[in-house]
């Protein structure tokens, strides 16, 4: 905007200057001849009286040089009675037009070599019609015209450059207000909640500018309130999670005992992060820095190992691929943990007893796979699973879980697909990108079946163990 506002200026000022400089640059040239041709009338003026009183040769010679003209004015006398014509000077007009003069009895001018000559027709006490020729040079007529030129095109140019430089400095005081509001929303935007704008400028920036600040504090505001909300709701399921614990406590020795008790151990951890993270505010979706992330494979086995119990008691094949090797990615472990635990909890609490699972892990050279598939129904809409807050539309679905699985994988510049299964049911795909890229889908087969899914194989085993 600032610089088209300088170009429109620019422009405007440039027509402007033309229209007037041009015309006045004329004015000034006809100024100066005519200026020009007034002291050469006046100088014949002065040799009029003598040449009506006498034809003397000697007393006109003498006349012609007292008005200082002598090299540039001449006098034709002509021949009366029988007499010579009398020529005083240097004659440079035609004899045609010194006769055409003498003729119509009224001045005129012509152009000669080096300038133009002014025939002015003087009457003699005889009758006769003498002409007075007055040679007026081409510097003499345009003597001043470049000087006054120049101060032209100076004045034009530097009301150009004036108005260029006015348009300038209105431009930035229009367009840095613009700016900073930009700046403002892009700050905002990536989480900087401090950011505002100073409310000055043109009115509607300013009251733009009032409008955004306003909205940057209802933001706070809003967010404030959310965490507090997060950090009381969470705060009352420690009523619970003590009647939990106690409860846990009771059941004795044993493997389930002990399952109970670390699985109601972590749940309090869990809350306990949950009111922490809602009371210091700190963003959860920052980059994780140089050596930051968790070995993928040991997450993998850990809480395999926590939900192989479970699916022991209900009957359920299980397989683990691909986690022998460790496998580096930059995602916290906790995150990993709740993700992985989101998922096989959706496999527990959305497929019948004795539906089989699996989980593979895939390395590559710049990403890391996770699958956790099932022998289920499988999900009609993966689109609308995937959407927040909306679930599978049963009894104890949020539709939180695929969205934090979601956000953890975008964070690492991959993604979630829901798709078919080899096993027959629901297939989570979780692509970990490594280096923060876009993914590159490479290392696997992508086909289309019958029902229009894309189904990714990724060659592994179509069977349990």
């Amino acid at each position: 905007m600032r610089w088209a506002l300088v170009k429109v200026c620019l422009a405007v000022t440039t027509m402007v200057v033309v229209a007037f400089a041009i015309p006045l640059g004329l004015v000034i040239k006809e100024m100066a001849r005519d200026r020009a041709f007034s002291n050469a009338e006046r100088e014949a003026a002065a040799v009029a009286p003598a040449l009506s009183i006498t034809t003397d040769r000697d007393q006109l010679e003498r006349v012609v040089a007292s008005a200082g003209s002598d090299s540039g004015m001449a006098v034709h006398i002509p021949a009366d009675g029988g007499g010579r014509a009398v020529d005083i000077g240097r004659q440079r007009a035609a004899d045609g037009d010194i006769a055409t003069v003498r003729k119509l009895g009224r001045a005129s001018t012509t152009e000669v070599s080096g300038g133009s000559t002014l025939l002015q027709p003087v009457a003699l006490s005889s009758g006769a019609i003498a002409v007075v020729e007055v040679f007026v040079p081409q510097s003499e007529v345009t003597n001043g015209v470049a000087t006054a030129w120049t101060v032209l095109a100076g004045v034009g140019i530097a009301l150009v450059v004036g108005s260029v430089a006015v348009a300038d400095r209105l431009g930035v005081r229009m367009v840095r207000p613009a700016q900073r509001l930009v700046e403002g929303a892009h700050e905002l935007g990536e989480g900087k909640l401090g950011s505002r704008v100073p409310e000055d400028g043109p009115t509607e920036l300013r009251l733009a500018a009032v409008a955004f600040n306003a909205m940057a504090d209802q933001v706070v505001q809003l967010l404030a309130n959310e965490r507090e909300l997060a950090a009381d709701l969470s705060h009352r399921l420690r009523t619970p999670l003590t009647v939990l614990r106690l409860n846990a406590a009771s059941l004795g020795d044993g493997p389930a005992a002990e399952q109970t008790r670390a699985a109601v151990a972590q749940l309090e951890r869990e809350v306990d992060t949950i009111i922490r993270t809602a009371r210091e505010a700190k963003p959860q979706t920052a980059a994780a820095g140089p050596g930051a992330g968790c070995d993928a494979a040991e997450v993998v086995r850990e809480r395999m190992g926590f939900w192989s119990a479970l699916a022991e008691d209900e009957g359920r094949k299980w397989r683990v691929a691909g986690a022998d090797r460790p496998v580096r990615i930059p995602v916290a472990r906790t995150d990993l943990a709740a993700a992985l635990d989101a998922l096989l909890g959706n496999v527990f609490r959305h497929t019948p007893e004795g539906t089989a699972f699996a989980v593979d892990v895939h390395n590559g050279e710049d990403a890391v796979i996770v699958l956790v598939s099932d022998a289920g129904p499988g999900i009609r809409d993966p689109e609308a699973a995937m959407a927040r807050g909306r679930g599978s539309g049963s009894a104890g679905s949020t539709g939180l879980g695929l969205d934090i699985v979601r956000r953890l994988a975008e964070s690492t510049g991959g993604d979630v697909r829901i798709g078919s299964s080899v096993l027959g049911g629901t297939e989570v795909r979780i692509w970990i990108q490594l280096d923060g890229r876009e993914p590159v889908r490479r290392g696997h087969r992508v086909r289309r079946r019958r029902t229009g899914k894309l189904v990714s194989t990724f060659n592994r085993p179509r069977s349990l163990p």
